[in-house]
């Protein structure tokens, strides 16, 4: 848990630091984020290939592989319809799309707000931003009291890049490819999903 209050925290100084260099006028000409994320994503990569064990998973893997990001897929669907209960101004068809943005937020949210408009689009930035979040600070209790597997499913498309970290901290290196290949398939069925849901 305090590795990600660690990750949180440095989320909110950047926020911060964000705003007041903003306000003194001073504007990146690039996306900073983007190469953090390519540098993190390589050192994980150096980590992960230096690992024995990552060569001994690979062969391992199966079909059944293809389960974890079917579980999160019908999980997802789950959640939604269980939110409907609560939410009645969104219909079913519109919670599922929100929650098929797996936790991309970039790609979901943009999607949406051509599809539905800007209302629905922020919803859904906002609720893939929280999924994201949570699992960065749930990880641990997941992987702990869930099983291994339920960080990967918390963190759904994240699982290959931002979530990444905490998976392989608290579920293992063992479970990176798993999480990688999840990631993977629930981001190419981000805009094929939300965009037959919407339309």
């Amino acid at each position: 848990m305090k590795n990600s209050l660690i990750i949180v925290a440095f989320f909110a100084a950047g926020i911060l630091a964000g705003v007041i260099l903003s306000r003194a006028g001073f504007v990146l000409k690039f996306d900073i984020s983007l190469y953090a994320l390519y540098i993190l994503l390589f050192l994980i990569g150096v980590s992960i290939g230096g690992d024995e064990r990552t060569g001994q998973s690979f062969k391992k893997l199966n079909p059944a592989i293809l389960l974890v990001p079917l579980s999160v897929i019908l999980g997802t669907g789950l959640g939604a319809w269980v939110i409907g209960f609560f939410i009645r101004e969104l219909g079913f068809r519109e919670l599922l799309a929100i929650g098929s943005g797996f936790g991309y937020y970039s790609l979901s949210s943009v999607i949406i707000t051509q599809i539905r408009g800007p209302t629905l689009g922020v919803v859904a930035l906002l609720a893939n931003i929280t999924r994201e979040v949570l699992t960065l600070l749930t990880a641990p209790i997941l992987a702990r009291y869930l099983g291994k597997l339920a960080p990967i499913a918390a963190g759904g498309a994240t699982a290959m890049d931002t979530t990444l970290p905490v998976i392989i901290r608290f579920s293992g290196k063992e479970y990176a490819v798993i999480a990688v290949f999840s990631g993977i398939v629930l981001t190419l069925l981000v805009p094929v999903l939300v965009t037959l849901l919407l339309k």
